[in-house]
């Protein structure tokens, strides 16, 4: 693949704080190595061993455990060619309460500080460019965004004619165990796809709690317009690696039969073609967290095949 300048990830010679580049290449036979793994606070990136062939997997860390508000990290990622990049979280992405002032790890952003906010908002820009015969799993645990936490997160992905992607993005509704469900200021999440530069997916989600009370209308809280459920994902499949998983994704969705309820469901779903059927979106919603982690955990089963059953677990742990 050759994507323009533009279409490339930043090429970080130099790493700017929360800034982190990751470049994957092959060398003779299967083996997989890191032409670059490099990151910088709060960014920390890890890779451990594995033992299936011509796979990599990166754990992507924060110091704390979290980002604190005003947090900034950038990172760029390359699959070279015939490889399989596995990057994965310890654990849920915590955002916390948005704090005055701005951190050391805040830089200059295209996100804008709301007027009602003294902080700017914790960013994570993610680009990745995955080359002909290469797959990506970016297969994290969810965000969890605090009580007052204000977070943006964009994703771009420049994928080669037949390269494969399994893309993960997922958030909770807060720290229930605390009674904190969808008291966070602000959640924004847009994912950006394209395919031998055409795109083929854009998706944009913004949660945010509108500060000014818009009478006559009642106000409605994110709470009422979310609940009863407290987990949301978004999964994107693209490519000749997933075409399995998506077909028997697709005969499941076409068996779902609609009935009136008294309650809600303990998890819903839905599926979308894109892409004449190259690609598909699965959304998933789930009464707990854990509801959404163990359905997804098993329609994805064909993706064990392609990355190894150990690593596998490690990403529905």
């Amino acid at each position: 693949m050759s994507p323009s300048d533009a279409q490339r990830p930043t090429d970080i010679r130099k790493i700017s704080v929360g800034g982190g580049r990751i470049v994957l290449n092959k060398l003779a036979g299967q083996i997989v190595t890191f032409a670059e793994l490099s990151s910088t606070y709060p960014l920390k990136l890890l890779s451990p061993k594995v033992t299936e062939d011509g796979v990599a997997v990166v754990y992507a860390l924060t110091y704390g455990g979290g980002l604190v508000g005003g947090d900034r990290v950038n990172l760029s990622v390359e699959v070279g060619a015939a490889t399989s990049l596995v990057l994965l979280t310890q654990g849920s992405t915590k955002v916390f309460k948005t704090r005055p002032g701005d951190r050391l790890s805040s830089l200059p952003t295209q996100f804008p500080r709301p007027a009602h906010e003294s902080t700017s908002p914790t960013t994570q820009i993610m680009n990745f460019a995955v080359a002909p015969s290469a797959a990506l799993f970016l297969l994290p645990e969810p965000v969890t965004c605090f009580r007052s936490a204000a977070y943006n997160q964009v994703q771009t992905f420049h994928l080669a004619a037949n390269a494969s992607a399994v893309i993960l993005d997922w958030f909770t509704s807060g720290r229930k165990s605390l009674g904190e469900e969808w008291v966070f200021s602000r959640y924004y999440s847009a994912n950006d796809i394209w395919v031998e530069g055409k795109r083929v997916a854009k998706d944009v989600m913004l949660l945010e709690d509108d500060p000014v009370d818009a009478s006559p209308l009642p106000r409605r809280q994110l709470r009422d317009k979310l609940a009863p459920y407290a987990c949301f994902a978004t999964t994107f499949l693209f490519g000749p690696l997933v075409q399995p998983a998506i077909k028997k994704l697709s005969c499941r969705y076409e068996t779902i039969q609609v009935f009136k309820c008294t309650a809600p469901d303990k998890l819903i779903w839905s599926l979308s073609l894109v892409d004449d059927g190259a690609g598909a979106i699965v959304r998933t919603a789930g009464l707990e967290p854990e509801d959404v982690k163990m359905w997804l955990k098993e329609a994805l089963r064909d993706v064990e095949e392609l990355i190894g059953v150990d690593t596998y677990r490690r990403a529905f742990a």
